[in-house]
């Protein structure tokens, strides 16, 4: 006789138990502020310095192309992340860019595989012709870059291959430089 008052009263208390975090987390600003409970679950879901970039490709029209030669490449490291610029010579047009994470990086023109080192790799497609050599950068220490190769310009394409550590966020900027020129900047995030 009383089995059925004593099952209702332990289904209460776990629907209770169950659902009191979600009442916290969802808006007991009081009671959050008292345990820190609220605080602690915001903090340990926050990305890694605010990062929201992704890993998915950035590309803009494949119409989209500029006159200006790249002419140089340079990259540093920031506290978030690594960056590879491109300087880009003034031109008309518009830069366009298709810049994705791939299984292996091909070669302009041919399409044959090029060997890149690290971890994951990135196919960098400037919309716009290079006379640089074909170069390879190796990043000793650097938290994410590993290694940089100018694979070069096929038909006003430019190609490189990025090796980095793993597929990490990234996110792809077009500047304007004083003179006219362009910068094509890429940032890999050291981490999530």
């Amino acid at each position: 006789m009383h089995a059925i008052p004593r099952r209702r009263l332990a289904a209460v208390a776990i629907a209770v138990s169950l659902t009191a975090p979600l009442a916290l987390s969802a808006g007991g600003a009081a009671a959050g502020a008292a345990t820190g409970s609220a605080t602690s679950l915001a903090s340990s879901t926050a990305p890694f310095c605010g990062i929201t970039w992704g890993s998915l490709p950035k590309a803009t029209s494949p119409g989209l192309q500029w006159t200006g030669n790249v002419v140089r490449t340079r990259y540093g490291q920031h506290t978030c992340y690594d960056r590879l610029v491109f300087d880009i010579a003034p031109g008309r047009g518009a830069v366009g860019y298709n810049v994705r994470y791939v299984n292996q990086v091909t070669g302009p023109g041919s399409g044959l595989p090029v060997p890149v080192a690290g971890g994951a790799r990135i196919q960098i497609t400037i919309n716009a012709p290079s006379t640089l050599a074909g170069t390879t950068t190796n990043f000793v220490g650097w938290r994410t870059f590993r290694q940089l190769k100018g694979l070069g310009s096929f038909e006003g394409y430019t190609d490189y291959g990025l090796g980095v550590r793993a597929r990490l966020p990234m996110r792809v900027l077009v500047l304007t430089d004083a003179d006219g020129g362009r910068r094509l900047v890429v940032d890999v995030a050291h981490r999530w």
